[in-house]
């Protein structure tokens, strides 16, 4: 099979291995070998991946503080008909990693951006997990503080499709804790880690029991968590977020009324979930 041809005045968005090095492709390694420049989170990690199969490129840093000075150098470069490659540290570019701002300005200025596919956590994670794969709302890394991470959560509480989110070993406990307050102990999850490394791991439980297994040295790593959607009917799973919300001001009656008027449940099937 011979090589790709690597096209003048493009933009080569390449995905590289998430943690085995053998899962890069034979395209990426021709391509990486054939851009004038490749643009990467931390050149670092980077070279470490280059060195491994004996390819030398010019690395220059892309990442969210540089974004924007970066990306007018790499117009111009392409201007003068460069092959430039994009890579994030692990993974496929623009998953929760940066890149869209580059992506989008090359594609606006009429270059080609052109997609080396390869291994994602997002999609090796689902293949895994045992929850339902045909339709799931990736949401990334959730905000830091636990407020902001439960309002968010709260947003998607009706939310049917499978949830799926990014996390880091640090906040992983109290991520779980929050899941436990919105979704409650008993919704179905699954959480993957470690992917394609020496001590992956993928555990399919309630909240609670996945929350009681990953302690300890568990807690280490990089972390999928994926959440089952909401099995309730769209609209009486709104009308109880809804109502959980105004009882905080109104009481589980009250709330319950207003809720029902304003969403055409019957109040009945409100009033039962927020009694005291």
């Amino acid at each position: 099979m011979t090589e790709p041809t690597v096209l003048a005045s493009a933009l080569y968005v390449i995905a590289t291995p998430i943690g085995n090095l053998g899962d890069i492709s034979a395209r990426a390694l021709a391509v990486l070998r054939g851009v004038d420049e490749l643009m990467c989170e931390d050149t670092r990690t980077t070279h470490t991946l280059l060195r491994h199969y004996g390819i030398q490129a010019k690395l220059v840093s892309y990442h969210d503080h540089n974004e924007q000075s970066r990306t007018q150098s790499v117009l111009d470069k392409l201007k003068a008909g460069a092959r430039i490659g994009l890579v994030s540290d692990a993974g496929t570019p623009l998953i929760s990693d940066p890149g869209y701002v580059l992506v989008r300005a090359v594609r606006s200025a009429g270059f080609s951006a052109i997609a080396i596919p390869g291994p994602s956590a997002l999609t090796a994670a689902l293949s895994i997990s045992g929850l339902p794969t045909q339709r799931f709302c990736f949401e990334g890394f959730l905000p830091a503080a636990s407020g902001a991470r439960r309002a968010a959560m709260q947003a998607l509480s009706t939310e049917p499709r499978t949830l799926v989110f990014y996390e880091s070993t640090h906040r992983m406990s109290d991520f779980l804790a929050d899941a436990i307050a919105v979704f409650g102990a008993e919704r179905e999850a699954a959480i993957a880690k470690e992917l394609s490394k020496t001590f992956e791991r993928c555990e399919l439980g309630t909240l609670s029991t996945l929350q009681a297994q990953f302690t300890g040295d568990l807690l280490r790593g990089e972390f999928v968590v994926m959440i089952t959607g909401n099995p309730e009917p769209p609209a009486l799973a709104e009308a109880k977020r809804i109502c959980a919300v105004l009882a905080r001001d109104l009481g589980p009656s009250q709330a319950a009324k207003l809720a029902a008027k304003l969403t055409g449940v019957a109040r009945r099937e409100l009033y039962s979930g927020n009694e005291d």
